[in-house]
């Protein structure tokens, strides 16, 4: 990306957790003019109001609606996807894979200069702080999510080799922090004494919703930015210890410890239920499957690149951001 120039941005998914919370962070900054993609749910009420923001209607099923949204834009950030719904292996290789696909090829159509795609380490399957996750695109991963988000980095960069555009692709951490939807089902979860895990401890790679916001938005203004970047703080922890530490701070019990069976028949309830009732389903099998696995990326990339020091170093240091 050029310096001193306007960044015309869209953000795909903004009407969704992640995508509406970049929205919000970016809206000031004079350097970017955004362009907000979505298709049946709306952006909070103050993006539409804001006259700098531009909403734009599209349908990623649907190539002929994605090229004329993408006329004119530099960079895409894409959040947009199906999480709370049962039976993902069902759909989510075209949800994920094709919708992607379809998304690249616009922006390959239209000039776009820099896609970056929102992954997680664990499309590198199992990895921890003494053997992290480091940009492979070889892995088998085990659940649905994980293996159809590394297909969607495949063609990523298969692509980038045309030159046409610059692929970034971020892998995140579970990220924390008021505002971030799993981390305020887990208080609603605590407060009324359903939020259970399983015992195995499992090594997860937290970072910051600060931090998090800060480095995507290097990561749209830098130039010379490219590749595979894991997005993670410094701390070392269990999702057991995470959890204990967090409910404890709002003052409620520590999660139940339940046996994993017990916790894929609960999704297994919900999932019957989102069919049965046409609803979301806030837990789903593969969910559980991608949730028990250990993952830890190799930030250095990171810190060089995108965010040379945190605001918060681990997630104690960031509790009171809960």
């Amino acid at each position: 990306m050029k310096k001193n120039t306007t960044i015309n941005l869209c953000i795909t998914g903004a009407a969704g957790n992640l995508g509406g919370l970049l929205a919000r962070h970016l809206v000031d900054n004079r350097e970017i003019r955004l362009f907000l993609m979505v298709h049946h749910r709306d952006v909070d009420q103050s993006l539409k109001d804001n006259g700098e923001v531009t909403v734009m209607r599209a349908d990623l099923a649907r190539k002929e609606t994605l090229v004329p949204v993408l006329k004119d834009i530099d960079v895409v950030v894409h959040f947009a996807g199906v999480l709370f719904k049962s039976n993902p292996e069902k759909f989510l290789h075209i949800t994920n894979i094709e919708y992607f696909e379809n998304l690249v090829d616009s922006c390959i159509h239209n000039g776009v200069k820099r896609i970056i795609l929102i992954s997680f380490p664990h499309v590198e399957g199992e990895s921890s702080h003494t053997n992290p996750a480091r940009g492979r695109l070889d892995a088998v991963p085990e659940s649905v999510h994980a293996a159809t988000r590394l297909e969607e980095e495949r063609y990523l960069f298969s692509n980038e080799s045309t030159g046409q555009y610059e692929a970034v692709s971020l892998r995140v951490g579970m990220v924390y922090g008021k505002g971030i939807l799993m981390i305020d089902a887990a208080r609603w979860l605590s407060r009324h004494c359903l939020l259970g895990v399983w015992r195995k401890p499992t090594w997860i790679h937290l970072i910051s919703k600060i931090d998090f916001l800060d480095s995507l938005e290097s990561a749209v203004v830098k130039p010379g930015i490219g590749g595979i970047y894991h997005v993670g703080d410094e701390g070392i922890q269990t999702l057991q210890e995470f959890l204990d530490t967090v409910t404890a701070y709002w003052g409620y019990r520590k999660p139940w410890r339940l046996p994993l069976f017990l916790i894929y028949c609960a999704a297994a309830l919900c999932e019957f239920v989102s069919r049965l009732l046409n609803i979301r389903s806030p837990l789903t099998r593969d969910f559980i499957t991608i949730g028990r696995v250990s993952y830890y990326g190799d930030t250095s990339r990171m810190r060089r690149e995108l965010l040379a020091g945190l605001k918060y170093r681990n997630y104690k240091e960031g509790i009171e951001t809960f």
